[in-house]
């Protein structure tokens, strides 16, 4: 038995942050001195990186669980199911609900839990609980929706990532300008085609690699030291991504037997479009090819990084015919692949 997603949806929220949005920041190196050069051409530079031109923030009466009940119901018409029959609820973010105004994340009771709620989903049999994987999190709840369901546990799944990293982060370091909010959700069913995944890789990379990303003070020395931000090393995590992902992904296409001409899609974590198009040209590299034109579907640019709801979110995009040049028909293989907190990485293989 293969698992096969039955139903997708998203939640992208209507609040647009543009990059000029950005040119009265007050943004500050680590050691809390002032840039050597204007917010213009901070920002210039940070596009010119990054991809990003827009973002989208949760308008302020809305928390991360709010955007994945919003996702969640969309997934669930999409599938044409009852909410009842679902077995397990799983829900990967990183930082809980953020109320706007606030930094302190709450997680009690679980995100999951309160998605299952607002579901009005009577069934106590119907499992709910969140995982903590970083931005890699909806992929490796997939795949725990994959073990469910081929050991029996579980006959269907909704697995949702959602996010508003934009809570959370640290308004004096430029790196501010890359997260986003947004949500994705699918109904995972388990399925005797020819479609559905194929195969799947995922790894925790903790040795020298797991404080990548990390909670750290702000820039502006002013503020409260015990005050906590999302933090990271760009260098130090580009660096491990374009180690490790190509050689991740490659083992996963072998696991499949697929070859690689017959991948038409790769769906990877919108984090960073260079790092991303970096990754690609490596992957092809290990077949001693090099990538085709209109592989890799990109949603940075308008999106930003939503962490764990960037691949459903771009996943929902494709199959709806929402990304210009884009689409996928019956029968596509394609690759999702995503790279995050950890350091985790992970991707699977899949016919649609």
């Amino acid at each position: 038995m293969k698992i096969k997603i039955t139903g997708i949806g998203s939640y992208i929220p209507s609040l647009k942050i543009q990059n000029t949005d950005f040119d009265q920041h007050v943004f500050l190196n680590e050691d809390g001195s002032a840039f050597a050069y204007p917010n213009d051409v901070v920002i210039d530079k940070f596009k010119g990186i990054t991809g990003i031109e827009e973002r989208r923030y949760a308008e302020d009466h809305l928390n991360s669980s709010d955007l994945a009940f919003f996702a969640s119901e969309k997934a669930i018409e999409d599938a044409k199911i009852d909410p009842e029959t679902i077995d397990y609820i799983i829900y990967a973010h990183n930082f809980g609900d953020v109320n706007h105004g606030t930094i302190q994340g709450d997680t009690l009771p679980s995100l999951a839990t309160r998605v299952k709620n607002k579901l009005q989903i009577k069934n106590p049999k119907c499992v709910a609980y969140d995982i903590l994987f970083g931005c890699p999190g909806w992929i490796e709840g997939v795949l725990q929706a994959n073990a469910f369901i081929t050991s029996g546990m579980a006959k269907r799944c909704l697995v949702i990532g959602a996010e508003t990293l934009s809570r959370v982060v640290d308004a004096h370091d430029r790196d501010s300008m890359i997260y986003a909010d947004g949500a994705g959700a699918a109904i995972i069913e388990g399925s005797d085609s020819e479609t559905g995944m194929l195969s799947y890789e995922s790894g925790t990379f903790a040795i020298d690699e797991a404080n990548y990303l990390f909670f750290g003070k702000s820039y502006n020395q002013d503020l409260n030291p015990n005050t906590r931000y999302i933090k990271m090393y760009g260098r130090k995590i580009y660096e491990f991504a374009l180690s490790k992902v190509p050689a991740a992904m490659k083992s996963c296409l072998d696991k499949s037997g697929i070859d690689i001409s017959e991948v038409k899609k790769i769906l990877i974590h919108q984090a960073n479009e260079k790092m991303d198009e970096a990754i690609i040209q490596r992957f092809y590299k290990l077949f001693k090819q090099s990538p085709p034109a209109g592989i890799m579907p990109m949603s940075i640019h308008e999106l930003g990084n939503s962490s764990v709801a960037t691949v459903p979110t771009l996943f929902d995009l494709l199959t709806k015919g929402q990304i210009e040049n884009h689409e996928i028909h019956k029968g596509d293989v394609i690759m999702f692949a995503s790279v995050g907190a950890g350091m985790n990485v992970n991707a699977f293989v899949y016919r649609y």
